[in-house]
């Protein structure tokens, strides 16, 4: 993860902290933060044993890709380092870059 300013001009005073984070996941980890996708999945029959088969889970995930038609990407959320995040990541995005304009925005004065 890469931790970046909401302002960048904040970045050369000694007592400011980075407070947004962006980041890369695949499209099989965005499936599995959504745990209540992962639970109705799991009440098909072939992939009732997801939670103890790799194999099983690996499988449940490609069709909840597959499926409900999921993308990986660049995505952000805010949080100072060393702090739990203040909520769901924002995205995905095409590039980090992106990512981070998308997180800076309105920000600008």
């Amino acid at each position: 993860m890469a931790q970046h300013y909401s302002d960048p001009k904040r970045e050369s005073d000694p007592h400011a902290l980075p407070d947004i984070e962006t980041f890369q996941l695949t499209a099989h980890e965005v499936a599995e933060r959504d745990e209540d996708l992962c639970h109705e999945y799991m009440k098909r029959h072939a992939f009732r044993l997801a939670t103890m088969n790799s194999k099983t889970r690996e499988a449940m995930l490609d069709a909840i890709v597959a499926e409900e038609d999921i993308t990986g990407g660049w995505y952000w959320w805010s949080c100072f380092p060393g702090c739990l995040p203040d909520g769901e990541p924002y995205g995905p995005f095409s590039t980090e870059t992106e990512a981070l304009a998308d997180a800076r925005e309105g920000l600008e004065d």
